[in-house]
C-alpha cells in the first residue's frame, strides 16, 4: 500500500480515530499555544464525523496536568503551565465537534512523571483491545511531541498505524522539528493519509 499517493481507503470494523490533545492552550491565546493549529479543527471535525457515521470509536486524548507538574518550568521542566486539571485551558477546543460517542484518556496525570503518549500511564490499549481495534488513525497536537510518541507507542503495541497529514501541526521548538517527526513516524511504519481518501 502506497502512502500519500494512496486515492481510496476504506473504513472497516476494528478501525479506530485518535485525536490527540486538541485542547484550548495549545491554540492561539493558550499558555502553549501551536501556530497554525486552527487549521486542523475543521479537517479533525470531518474525521470525526466520517467515523462516527461509520459507528467506528473515536478517542480523543488529553495532556491533564496536576498543579505543578513536573513538565512546568517552575518545577524544571520545559513548558510553561498548561492543561492543568480543571483549567479552561485543559478543555477541549469549543469547535472540536465530539460528542458523548467519544472515548476520552487523560495523559500525564501524575506531577513526578512526563508522558507525551496517550497510552503511557493510561488504559488505551486496553481499550482498544477490548473493542478489538487492529488499525488507528491518529492526528492532533503536536506531530513533534505527543502526536509522535502516541504513534510510536502504537506501532510497537503492533497496530497499522495511519498519519493524519492534514490534522497535525507541529510545535517546532526548532524549525524543522515538525518535519522530522513525520518523516520518522513514516520510516517507522505509519501511512501518511488526507481525508480525501475517504471522501
Amino acid at each position: 500500500m502506497s502512502s500519500l499517493d494512496l486515492e481510496k481507503l476504506d473504513l472497516i470494523p476494528g478501525d479506530a480515530l485518535v485525536a490527540v490533545d486538541i485542547q484550548n492552550d495549545f491554540f492561539s491565546g493558550g499558555s502553549l499555544a501551536v501556530y497554525g493549529a486552527e487549521e486542523i479543527l475543521p479537517v479533525m471535525n470531518q474525521y470525526i464525523e466520517i467515523f462516527q457515521s461509520r459507528k467506528l470509536p473515536v478517542f480523543a486524548t488529553r495532556d491533564w496536568h496536576p498543579d505543578g507538574h513536573c513538565s512546568f518550568r517552575a518545577q524544571g521542566g520545559p513548558w510553561p503551565v498548561h492543561c492543568v486539571v480543571g483549567s479552561k485551558g485543559a478543555l477541549f477546543h469549543p469547535d472540536l465537534r465530539l460528542t458523548d460517542y467519544a472515548i476520552v484518556i487523560s495523559a500525564a496525570t501524575e506531577p513526578d512523571k512526563e508522558a507525551y503518549s496517550g497510552f503511557e500511564g493510561t488504559d488505551m490499549n486496553d481499550r482498544l483491545q477490548a473493542a478489538g481495534i487492529h488499525r488507528l488513525f491518529i492526528g492532533g497536537l503536536a506531530t513533534d511531541y505527543c502526536v509522535l510518541n502516541t504513534i510510536k507507542d502504537a506501532l510497537k503495541y503492533g497496530y497499522e498505524v495511519f498519519l493524519l497529514m492534514d490534522a497535525i501541526k507541529a510545535v517546532n521548538v526548532n524549525p524543522d522539528d515538525g518535519q522530522k517527526a513525520v518523516d520518522e513516524m513514516t520510516l517507522l511504519g505509519a501511512l501518511p493519509v488526507r481525508v480525501g481518501v475517504f471522501l
